[in-house]
């Protein structure tokens, strides 16, 4: 008959288990003495099997963890903090020229310094296939980025010496194609959101949106398909082109182009036009003078005007040679006379 172990003998085997009480893991060396071997061998190797299986599982949980960390930093549901000298900005603002000296940017400064950064600028990595390290993902140290919005928050948070809070922009909206329009395209959407844009900077914006679009195509930008694209009325596309072109002509003929109006811009910017072509229409053109002489049965006619000088006779046909000791003798005439 077969020998069973006594109940006793399993009590204080499973009082010396993992978990029993505050001792930790056991040996069988631990266990009672009077516990016979091949029970200390197999409470042993559950344990080890126990352990091994939990460490696994942990590790696992882990690099899901890191997997998902990853992905809510290139979907930009996560934010994370980079270092001022790692973002660069390739496109500028889409504010007035002097948006550091404001009041406004100051009083963000002193927020930021007493609140801290609550809301993140938007940022696209430098390199478009780049990825957060998968056992360390927000470590960012010596990665770049481009600035795309937030501007002002950035300024302030360089200023004050600390990390700026960002999040990285969709990659569905980075096809690659024309990364400078995409970037503008992005800026204005975010402006357009949060804070609304003065009829100028709006125009301003706009207009760069079309220029960088249209340095990129072999084609005619059409104004009805760029103002779909970026969400605007078409009616705006020639006159944001026109201010975008501008930009530094109004800005030095207005001092207070940014409280403008739309219709008052508008208006200012006719004028300015009208002004141009009135200056050019009263510009006299030069006075055209007209000489005819006649060589042999030939006639010469020499006419000049606004500098230029054309020569032409009848029935008279020049070989290469012929024509190039013309030449000397035309230039031998405006060297001697030059100075008259």
């Amino acid at each position: 008959m077969a020998r069973g172990i006594k109940r006793s003998l399993v009590s204080k085997a499973a009082e010396h288990q993992p978990g029993a009480g505050d001792a930790g893991e056991a040996t069988s060396a631990e266990l009672a003495p009077d516990v016979p071997k091949s029970f200390q061998r197999a409470s042993g190797g559950a344990g080890s099997a126990w352990k091994a299986g939990a460490v696994a599982q942990t590790q696992a949980e882990l690099d899901a963890a890191r997997e998902r960390v990853v992905s809510a930093i290139l979907e930009g549901d996560q934010v994370i903090e980079i270092a001022p000298d790692q973002i660069n900005d390739p496109i500028g603002s889409d504010r007035r020229v002097d948006w550091q000296d404001q009041e406004e940017f100051r009083a963000l400064v002193h927020s930021i310094r007493e609140n801290g950064q609550d809301t993140p600028v938007s940022v696209w990595p430098a390199d478009p296939n780049w990825r957060p390290d998968e056992l360390n993902p927000t470590n960012l140290e010596r990665v770049q980025f481009l600035l795309l919005a937030g501007r002002r928050r950035c300024a302030a948070a360089a200023e004050l010496a600390r990390p700026v809070r960002a999040v990285l922009a969709p990659s569905r909206a980075r096809t690659g194609e024309n990364d400078t329009f995409e970037m503008l395209v992005l800026r204005f959407r975010e402006n357009e959101e949060r804070e609304a844009l003065s009829p100028f900077e709006r125009l301003v914006s706009i207009g760069e949106m079309y220029q960088a679009l249209a340095a990129s195509s072999d084609e005619k930008i059409k104004a009805v398909e760029f103002a779909r694209r970026i969400g605007v009325h078409e009616s705006l596309v020639s006159r944001a082109r026109t201010v975008a072109a501008r930009k530094t002509e109004i800005l030095n003929a207005f001092k207070n182009v940014y409280e403008m109006s739309f219709q008052e811009l508008q208006r200012a910017v006719s004028a300015m036009s009208n002004a141009s072509t009135k200056a050019k229409k009263a510009t006299p053109k030069p006075k055209k003078i007209s000489v005819t002489q006649s060589v042999g049965k030939q006639k010469l006619r020499l006419t000049g005007q606004g500098g230029k000088l054309s020569i032409s006779v009848s029935g008279l046909d020049l070989d290469e040679n012929a024509l190039k000791g013309l030449g000397e003798a035309i230039a031998e005439y405006i060297e001697k006379h030059r100075s008259k």
